[in-house]
């Protein structure tokens, strides 16, 4: 008896669509990391890239816990010296909020060309509206436990 790997194209993906309104940003992106990397099937491969494409909506309503807000810190190189751009959390949630969930999803991630892979499956926006409504996804609601 012999362990059966998926071959990728008989790999189904499915799209999910996330309401973070009300939601904690950790608990939240720990579980869109394992959607995307597929560790909810039963067809989980480690080496291969068999998770779902996540739509995720209501960035801008995802919550923070104690003072992370103020303490928070989101640092960015432009590449010059001296010239290290730096943000709090509540910077980030007026400026871009989607680009908090995308950087804890993303540290989330294996790192190389698996997890660059799995990454752009994410689909983040800021407001209620998405444009992938044609791809018909289905409401997930998330588990905390």
């Amino acid at each position: 008896m012999g362990t059966h790997y998926p071959n990728p194209a008989e790999i189904q993906r499915e799209w999910l669509l996330i309401d973070l309104k009300g939601l904690t940003l950790g608990r939240a992106a720990s579980q869109i990391a394992n959607l995307l990397r597929g560790k909810h099937k039963v067809t989980f491969t480690p080496h291969l890239d068999a998770g779902d494409f996540v739509v995720v909506i209501n960035a801008e309503k995802v919550r923070l816990s104690g003072r992370k807000l103020d303490d928070k810190v989101y640092h960015k190189h432009t590449g010059y010296l001296g010239h290290m751009k730096t943000r709090t959390a509540r910077q980030m949630l007026a400026l871009k909020p989607e680009e908090i969930l995308k950087l804890a999803v993303k540290r989330m991630l294996p790192k190389g060309p698996l997890g660059r892979s799995t990454y752009s499956k994410l689909k983040v926006y800021a407001g209620a509206e998405h444009p992938h409504v044609a791809q018909q996804p289905k409401p997930y609601t998330l588990k905390f436990v």
